[in-house]
């Protein structure tokens, strides 16, 4: 059964793969925000935010990246619901493979176009100034967070593709999760938001999974704040899978 399904989850991940190979402004669409708020926060804003931080292009990065994920997985839900509409489901169902390959193809292609996009804006930033001292072992475990992150929201995305009634209800949940980093840490320091913003900022995922990876890129001590990023990326991840399951079971039954 485990051959099966990954025999079934690479010839659709390939499927996948071509759609977006014949089609990369996805890709470049996806990196196009983001760099575009790079641009506007370094050179516009940057020299009016007090971070304590040398380079403000080195602050921003996290947040970005991050943005860039949440940018990046509305294509996940619109994808999957231009195969819902399109008929394929019903398709799939009448060939001998496993169903959950289906779902798995459109994540691991939410993963590998979202690599593509953050290697873009990473080199963008890199012109820009953009400088770290880490070590390979430190990049790794950059690279950890940001597929734990990105695995996380595909999978949320997952739900409105299959259950949308609209191309535009299937990619407009992204909004919340790319403006999420705006009232977090990714931007200007949470101490000199007001009371009650601050203490949203603080308490929720994007704050702790931005520090995390500012820190290891500064080579700075993590202590307990890469487990709390990675906690949150887990505990996101592993109920976005439940309810996604859950919900496709539900439509293909």
């Amino acid at each position: 059964m485990n051959k099966h399904f990954l025999g079934d989850t690479t010839v659709l991940l390939g499927r996948s793969l071509r759609h977006i190979a014949r089609s990369p402004d996805t890709i470049i669409t996806t990196a196009v925000m983001p760099i575009a708020f790079m641009l506007l926060f370094v050179y516009v804003f940057g020299g009016a935010i007090e971070t304590g931080s040398d380079s403000y292009v080195n602050y921003l990065l996290p947040g970005i990246l991050l943005i860039t994920i949440a940018s990046g997985i509305s294509y996940t839900a619109f994808r999957l619901f231009l195969d819902m509409q399109g008929g394929i489901f019903e398709r799939f169902q009448s060939m001998p493979i496993a169903r959950s390959s289906v779902l798995w193809a459109h994540v691991l292609t939410s993963l590998v176009a979202n690599l593509v996009s953050l290697v873009v804006v990473v080199l963008v930033a890199l012109l820009m100034g953009f400088r770290t001292g880490t070590s390979v072992l430190g990049w790794l475990a950059v690279a950890a967070i940001l597929v734990l992150f990105t695995l996380a929201l595909t999978w949320i995305a997952i739900i409105p593709g299959l259950t949308a009634q609209s191309v535009d209800g299937a990619s407009a949940f992204s909004y919340p999760l790319v403006f999420l980093p705006f009232v977090s840490s990714a931007f200007v320091p949470t101490a000199s938001m007001p009371g009650p913003v601050r203490a949203f900022a603080e308490h929720q995922p994007v704050t702790a999974i931005v520090n995390a990876i500012r820190d290891l890129f500064a080579q700075e001590p993590v202590g307990s704040g890469i487990w709390t990023a990675l906690a949150w990326c887990v505990g996101i991840l592993v109920v976005a899978y439940l309810f996604a399951n859950l919900t496709y079971r539900r439509k293909i039954s």
